[in-house]
């Protein structure tokens, strides 16, 4: 077992006996990737920040459920998902969309970013609308299935497909102006 696992595990256990300095460690451990998570859903930096106290709140709430059976990471990364698409639900952002023929994804389904850089990607994502953001990064990025989404976000499937579709498409125009 790696040393890294080992002092997660020391942490973990510390944490659900309630020991603060072992929740301070395991926040200065993470905080800046679950922001960087937080960041890809929400509108601005303040909506992030948001996320992720309610996010690091629910780990630690939850911290004794973990069962050590995978990683870590992976287990906090999946509330803080969740916790970014529960604040967006409650502030209704979603929007609302007709659904478009099947044929028409075929048109978007890869986006060519060349030699872009990973922060000036993550700035184009974030200004897409919040429906089509939320959508690209569960689907593109977190690997959730259309399916998933729907039930995650209480949309139908066609919606979600409809939403990476415009999400991919405005991508695609704000990199073709990005390279032109």
């Amino acid at each position: 077992m790696s040393n890294d696992k080992h002092n997660d595990i020391s942490l973990i256990k510390a944490c659900s006996n309630g020991d603060h300095n072992a929740f301070n460690k395991i926040y200065n451990k993470y905080a800046g990737l679950m922001y960087s998570i937080c960041l890809r859903y929400m509108n601005s930096h303040n909506d992030a920040q948001d996320a992720l106290q309610e996010g690091f709140i629910k780990v630690f709430n939850k911290i004794s459920s973990y069962s050590f059976s995978g990683s870590f990471e992976g287990w906090m990364k999946k509330i803080f998902i969740n916790t970014s698409i529960e604040l967006i639900r409650k502030k209704k952002y979603h929007q609302n969309i007709n659904d478009i023929r099947d044929s028409e994804f075929k048109t978007t389904s890869k986006i060519n970013v060349g030699s872009l850089d990973a922060k000036k990607m993550i700035d184009l994502i974030q200004k897409l609308p919040q429906g089509y953001r939320t959508v690209f990064n569960m689907y593109v990025i977190d690997g959730y299935s259309h399916k998933e989404i729907s039930e995650m976000l209480d949309i139908s499937e066609s919606t979600s497909k409809t939403q990476l579709f415009k999400a991919r498409k405005q991508l695609q125009i704000k990199l073709k102006g990005w390279f032109e």
